[in-house]
């Protein structure tokens, strides 16, 4: 199958583990079509990201939509607004952003030249990010959002990330590592609450687990590759 063309034994074992859980839950504990489609498409999606590959925005354009829908049910508008309006947009700027990005000199089947950040730039990440996360969550309070600060930084490095992402830089996924913690934080409590859309909280796991894949993989992509685009910004 054409999807499934150079992916390595453990990609494949990482999705069929997931998913199988995912069907688990969606069978045993009653959960919500729209949960499940959601984490199946996104770990499809992050898995594609790992890869270099420019599929992965297809099926994040899914996920997001669906996302979107399910955090508002729960309250998380932080989460809402994020995935309804700027990351399912977005999706449509990255297919041309890493078209335009195209490397000629793939090592793993990835689509894309990787690029690197130095000190001064993640300075400058860091600064921002936290300005941005201190002036969102006085906005989540006052539209009477719940776990607003975690609610607020999640989603703050989430648009780093994904900026980053959008840019091609390897260290977009310390950043997605951060993002899939305090998702599975924000998640965890959420669902204590109430409600059964325990896939999505299965979902962040497995996205956490592909971060740290998909760094260790962006890495050796960068060392390898040894193009013009492969340096420090």
């Amino acid at each position: 199958m054409y999807l499934f063309k150079d992916w390595t034994l453990f990609e494949k074992v990482w999705l069929a583990v997931f998913t199988a859980v995912n069907l688990y839950l969606f069978f045993t504990w009653d959960d919500t079509m729209l949960g499940l489609i959601s984490s199946i498409s996104g770990m499809l999606c992050v898995v594609l990201v790992a890869k270099g590959k420019i599929s992965n925005y297809y099926f994040g354009i899914i996920q997001t939509a669906a996302y979107a829908y399910i955090s508002y049910t729960y309250q998380l508008y932080g989460e809402a607004m994020l995935n309804g309006l700027f990351y399912l947009p977005i999706q449509f700027i990255g297919i041309y952003l890493w078209r335009k990005n195209q490397t000629s000199e793939s090592v793993k089947g990835e689509d894309v030249a990787v690029k690197r950040m130095n000190a001064k730039a993640w300075i400058t990440f860091i600064v921002l990010t936290l300005a941005a996360s201190f002036i969102y969550a006085i906005l989540l309070t006052k539209i009477g959002g719940k776990q607003v600060h975690v609610d607020s930084f999640a989603v703050v490095l989430s648009i780093g990330a994904q900026i980053l992402m959008l840019k091609c830089y390897a260290e977009q996924w310390v950043v997605w590592i951060a993002v899939n913690m305090l998702s599975i934080v924000l998640w965890g409590t959420a669902l204590k609450t109430g409600g059964n859309d325990y896939t999505v909280l299965v979902m962040w796991t497995a996205f956490l687990f592909n971060s740290v894949y998909g760094y260790m993989n962006w890495l050796k992509m960068a060392r390898e590759q040894k193009a013009p685009g492969v340096r420090a910004a």
